[in-house]
C-alpha cells in the first residue's frame, strides 16, 4: 500500500502591530533581533533550557542597564550580549534574504560583523530608557523545531507587554533566533529595513557593508 507523503507543518505567521515605536523601544531593551530556521528531524532543546537561556539574557541586559554605561562602552556590552545569546549567522542571513546565497565567504563574514555592530549601536542608545524594567518568564511552548518562551515585560510608566522569545539549538547551542513583541517579529522588521537599505544602494552588498559599519 502506497503511503501519502506527510505534509510539512505550516509556518508560523507574524501579526502586524499598530505601535511601531513601542515595539522598537522594547526591542532595544531586549537587544535581540531575530531568524527563520531550516527544518530539523527533532528538537533536543528542552523547555526548561530555553526558559533558562531567556532568564540569563534578561539578567545580563538588566546588569548593563544598571551599570550606567553610555556610548561605546554600552554598545560594546550590547554587542557581547547579542553575540553570546543569539544565532548571529542565521539572523544575518535571514535578514539579508536570497541575496545571502550569492555572497562570497569574505562578504558573508564582513556582513555578519557589520550587521552585529550596527545592531549594537542602533538599539544600545535606548538601553537607559528601560532602567528599572523587568521581564518575567510566564510559560514555554514547544513549536515544531523550536521553543517559544512567553514572557511579560514590565517597564516603568508603561502597560505590561507580551514578549515571545524563540529559541533553538540548530547549531548545537541554545540561542535566540527571533523575538516577537505583541505578535510582531523583530526579525521581519529588520529584514524589511535592511532590504530598503540594499535597494537604495542598487543591490551593492559591499556598499551596504561599508555603510552598516558607520550607521
Amino acid at each position: 500500500m502506497t503511503r501519502s507523503p506527510t505534509p510539512s507543518p505550516p509556518r508560523s505567521r507574524c501579526r502586524t502591530g499598530p505601535d511601531a515605536t513601542r515595539r522598537a523601544l522594547l526591542g532595544a531593551a531586549l537587544a535581540l533581533p531575530l531568524a527563520g530556521l531550516l527544518p530539523r528531524e527533532a528538537v533536543a532543546l528542552t523547555e526548561a533550557a530555553a526558559a533558562a537561556l531567556v532568564q540569563r539574557v534578561v539578567t545580563d541586559i538588566n546588569r548593563v542597564i544598571a551599570s550606567g554605561r553610555t556610548g561605546s562602552a554600552l554598545y560594546s556590552d550590547f554587542e557581547r550580549i547579542f553575540a553570546t545569546y543569539s544565532d548571529v549567522r542565521v539572523i544575518a542571513g535571514s535578514v539579508l534574504g536570497p541575496v545571502a546565497r550569492t555572497l562570497s565567504s569574505s562578504q558573508q563574514t564582513a556582513f555578519i560583523a557589520a550587521f552585529q555592530g550596527y545592531m549594537a549601536r542602533k538599539y544600545g542608545r535606548r538601553f537607559t530608557e528601560f532602567k528599572g524594567g523587568t521581564v518575567e518568564v510566564s510559560r514555554t511552548v514547544p513549536v515544531n523545531n523550536y521553543v517559544e518562551v512567553q514572557s511579560v515585560a514590565r517597564l516603568p510608566g508603561r502597560s505590561p507587554i507580551d514578549v515571545s522569545f524563540l529559541v533553538s539549538d540548530r547549531d548545537g547551542q541554545n540561542r535566540f533566533f527571533d523575538i516577537r513583541i505583541e505578535g510582531v517579529s523583530l526579525l521581519r522588521t529588520e529584514r524589511d529595513e535592511i532590504g530598503v537599505m540594499l535597494d537604495q544602494r542598487q543591490g551593492n552588498i559591499d556598499r551596504l557593508i561599508a555603510d552598516l559599519r558607520t550607521l
